[in-house]
C-alpha cells in the first residue's frame, strides 16, 4: 500500500506520545507521575452536563447547520462581548470538533503550495506539522531570549511576498508567556500592515495569573478585525476536552470558507456536545474561575519547589498551566550509565528511571527544554519535584 507523502512526513505528537508511555507504566503497576498532559484534572462543569442530559432527553441527538447551533453561536457571541467588548454576528463565527480542527481548516483555507506561515518558537507541536499537511512553509523565529516574547523586528524582517499568515497563541502553550498589550498591539500593525491573516488561538485565555485577564489584540487594533481569526473552546478553560467543542470568530468571508470545508470533512460538531458547551458558556463563568485560582495555587507550589533544586532554570508563567524549564546544564552528563545528549533522552530517561512523565522542548521548536504540565494535583506536584530533583543531582 502506497501512503501520500504528507501522512508520511508528519512527524507524531510528541506529548502523546509521552502520554501515552506514561500510562504503559501505569497499566503495569509503576508508580509514575505525570506532568505530560494538557488537559484539566477537573471535571467538566455541573451545567454543562445538565445541558448535555436535558437536550439528549429531547431527542437533540441529530445533525445540527454545519456552523453550529444559534444558540452556540449567540452564546459564543455573548462571551466575547462581556470579556472582550467585542462584537460579532452569528454569520462571522463557527463551531467544530475542538479549536485543533478549526486551526487546521482555517489554514486549508488560506494556505497554498509554497506560502509561508509565521510561528513563534516555543509554538504548540500542531502549528508546524498542519501548516506542512497543505504544503506551506512554517517560518519558525525564536522567542528564547526575550522571555518567550516576539521580537517585533524579526517579525516584520520574515515577512516576504509568500507570507499568508501569524499564529499567536497567547497565553502560551508551552512557556506560559502572556503577551503585554504594548507588544501585541505592534505585531497587530505590523501584521495589518502586510495585509496578513492573524490566526490568534486563545485557548487559555481565562487562565492567567498576577494580570486581571490577556488582553486581546482587536481591543488594542480595533481597526485589525479583518485581518484575525480568533481560535477559541471549552477545552482548558471550561475542563471540557473529551467533548472536543471549539469555536472561531473572524471575517465572515474566511469564516464561510472554513464553513464549507467543515461540510466535507466533519459536518458539525457533535450535536450534544454544543448543548453542553452552551451551558458551560452561558451558566459556568464561576466554575473558570475556581479552576483558575487552583491553577494558580499549584503554580505557585510548582515554582517553589522548582526554585528549591540548585541550578534548575525556569520561564515563571503567567498563563496556561505549564513551566518551562531549561535542562540543557544537564545534557551530556550520564545518569546511571546512559548518556543524555538531549531532551528527549531526559525525558525517556527520567521516565524509566524515576516514574516522571515530561515533554521534551524540541516536541515544540524549542530543544534543551522540558515541560512540566501542572493539571495535577498538588500531592503529585511535590512527589513529582523531588524526583526530578533527584534524578538531576544524580546525573555525572
Amino acid at each position: 500500500m502506497k501512503l501520500s507523502n504528507r501522512v508520511v512526513r508528519l512527524v507524531p505528537s510528541a506529548t502523546n506520545a509521552m502520554a501515552t508511555k506514561a500510562k504503559e507504566m501505569r497499566a503495569r503497576g509503576e508508580s509514575v507521575i505525570s506532568f505530560t498532559t494538557g488537559e484539566p484534572d477537573f471535571d467538566s462543569p455541573g451545567k454543562a452536563f445538565n445541558f448535555a442530559v436535558q437536550a439528549m432527553e429531547k431527542g437533540e441527538t441529530h445533525y445540527t447547520p454545519t456552523g453550529g447551533i444559534p444558540r452556540l453561536k449567540k452564546a459564543v457571541a455573548a462571551y466575547y462581548q462581556k470579556h472582550f467588548n467585542l462584537s460579532y454576528d452569528p454569520k462571522e463565527i463557527i463551531t467544530g470538533t475542538g479549536a485543533k480542527q478549526l486551526l487546521f481548516e482555517a489554514l486549508g483555507c488560506l494556505v497554498d503550495p509554497g506560502d509561508e506561515v509565521i510561528l513563534f518558537a516555543p509554538v504548540w507541536v500542531s502549528y508546524f506539522e498542519q501548516i506542512r499537511m497543505f504544503d506551506g512553509m512554517p517560518v519558525v523565529l525564536n522567542t528564547g531570549p526575550r522571555d518567550f516574547l516576539p521580537s517585533p523586528e524579526e517579525f516584520e524582517t520574515a515577512i516576504t511576498e509568500r507570507t499568508v499568515a501569524v499564529m499567536l497563541n497567547n497565553p502560551n502553550n508551552p512557556s506560559g508567556a502572556v503577551y503585554p498589550s504594548s507588544l501585541l498591539k505592534t505585531l497587530t500593525k505590523i501584521a495589518l500592515r502586510h495585509n496578513l491573516v492573524i490566526i490568534n488561538d486563545e485557548v487559555y485565555e481565562r487562565l492567567v495569573y498576577g494580570v486581571s485577564y490577556a488582553p486581546h489584540l482587536l481591543e488594542l487594533v480595533p481597526e485589525a478585525r479583518e485581518n484575525v481569526l480568533n481560535i477559541n473552546g471549552v477545552s482548558k478553560s471550561y475542563a471540557m476536552t473529551g467533548w472536543r467543542l471549539g469555536y472561531g470568530l473572524g471575517p465572515e468571508k474566511l469564516v464561510k470558507a472554513m464553513t464549507s470545508m467543515q461540510g466535507h470533512v466533519t459536518s458539525n460538531a457533535s450535536s450534544v456536545s454544543q448543548w453542553a458547551a452552551i451551558g458551560a458558556l452561558e451558566e459556568a463563568d464561576g466554575d473558570v474561575e475556581i479552576m483558575r485560582t487552583v491553577y494558580e495555587a499549584r503554580r505557585n507550589l510548582m515554582m517553589e519547589k522548582l526554585s528549591a533544586i540548585p541550578g534548575v532554570d525556569f520561564y515563571r508563567p503567567e498563563g496556561a498551566f505549564y513551566v518551562f524549564v531549561n535542562i540543557k546544564p544537564y545534557l551530556g552528563k550520564s545518569y546511571g550509565g546512559l548518556l543524555l545528549d538531549d531532551d528527549v533522552q531526559f525525558c525517556e530517561a527520567i521516565l524509566k528511571e524515576k516514574g516522571v512523565g515530561l515533554v521534551p522542548g524540541s516536541a515544540f521548536m524549542y530543544p534543551g527544554y522540558v515541560r512540566f504540565s501542572y493539571s495535577c494535583s498538588e500531592a503529585d506536584i511535590t512527589e513529582g519535584l523531588s524526583r526530578f530533583g533527584d534524578f538531576v543531582h544524580g546525573l555525572r
